[in-house]
């Protein structure tokens, strides 16, 4: 997997050649979030599929991602914070769901053995408010009985770009705290307190956290095992403390009302289950619906045919969990907007 990760912006051949064309050059940019199962699936289809149409894939995080999308820099974007509909509708959109994967906080706590620390969401939303600054505050210790927590100051770590992590692990801060849901609140880029350290991209938290004794940061969960990172277990709505990892994401996502979500809008935070992870969510694809070159358009299609298809075991491997079939055929049917 390290080598992969090494290979996030690497453009390789990955397109079916499904109908008449030259091979072209498809450009994507986007989430972070997604990124190393796309660095796996460009190689994979490199080798596989040598002399067909080129895919170049950027991370460089959601906002910017979408924004390269509508002013027609690249052919599709990728977003974990679900498109807004006035925006959809106005540069005619399409998105669809690729992946789900689970948001993490990551700590560098020296003493507390790794994956043992606990926190309810209400501290763990006082401790990016700013409010909470030494891990042997009373509020952390109430969930960590037993535990000798060090005298040391927390230096939070977050996103400086427009994240859609972001927009995730702030949904659900929204959704268990008040005082977040009024402050800060639920975007992809939001007004931190002063003191934080602002950081690039999931590598960029990844990187700070392992690096700064007695940090905590947010990340998803492929760059928290790569990094050897320790995670946080986190209490859900079911009131049990959980760890992340690919069955509890999938708990979260196992009553989903795709069918019936607009353009497959659906928030996967904080979910009632006893093993459901509560920061869980969906990482998406986004096209725009009128074409220039029809059949270029539809050859990328097929790739993404091509991922769902083939790119399961990859992703369960690298600790995603694939859309289920019947959503994929939703998302197969939704492609006929395509145009």
């Amino acid at each position: 997997m390290k080598s992969l990760f090494g290979k996030l912006a690497v453009t390789a051949a990955i397109l079916c050649a499904g109908g008449a064309g030259t091979a072209a050059t498809i450009n994507g940019a986007g989430a972070s979030f997604p990124a190393p199962v796309y660095a796996a699936w460009t190689y994979t289809y490199n080798k596989t599929n040598p002399g067909k149409d080129q895919f170049n894939y950027q991370s460089i995080g959601s906002g910017a991602g979408v924004s390269q999308l509508k002013s027609g820099t690249i052919q599709f974007a990728g977003s974990d914070d679900p498109v807004r509909e006035e925006d959809l509708k106005k540069y005619q959109l399409l998105q669809f769901p690729m992946l789900i994967g689970g948001v993490v906080p990551v700590v560098n706590l020296p003493g507390v053995p790794k994956g043992q620390l606990k926190l309810d969401g209400a501290t763990l939303a006082s401790i990016f408010l700013g409010e909470i600054r030494k891990w042997n505050d009373p509020a952390i210790a109430r969930s960590n009985p037993g535990v000798r927590l060090p005298n040391l100051r927390i230096t939070v770590v977050r996103r400086s770009d427009g994240s859609g992590t972001t927009w995730i692990f702030t949904n659900y801060l929204s959704k268990i705290s008040e005082k977040w849901a009024k402050g800060p609140g639920n975007a992809k880029d939001v007004k931190w307190f002063r003191g934080s350290i602002g950081a690039k991209g999931n590598p960029g938290i990844a990187n700070n956290v392992a690096k700064t004794r007695g940090s905590i940061g947010y990340v998803e969960y492929a760059y928290a095992k790569e990094a050897n990172l320790s995670t946080v277990q986190l209490k859900n709505a079911d009131g049990k403390f959980v760890a992340p990892e690919v069955a509890s994401f999938a708990a979260s996502a196992s009553g989903a009302d795709w069918k019936n979500a607009p353009n497959f809008r659906v928030e996967l935070t904080n979910q009632k289950g006893a093993r459901a992870w509560p920061i869980t969510g969906v990482t998406y694809i986004v096209l725009k619906k009128e074409q220039k070159n029809k059949d270029l358009a539809g050859r990328m299609l097929q790739y993404f045919d091509w991922c769902f298809r083939e790119g399961g075991k990859t992703a369960s491997a690298m600790h995603y969990v694939p859309m289920p079939a019947e959503v994929v055929a939703l998302v197969k049917a939704s492609w006929k907007e395509v145009k």
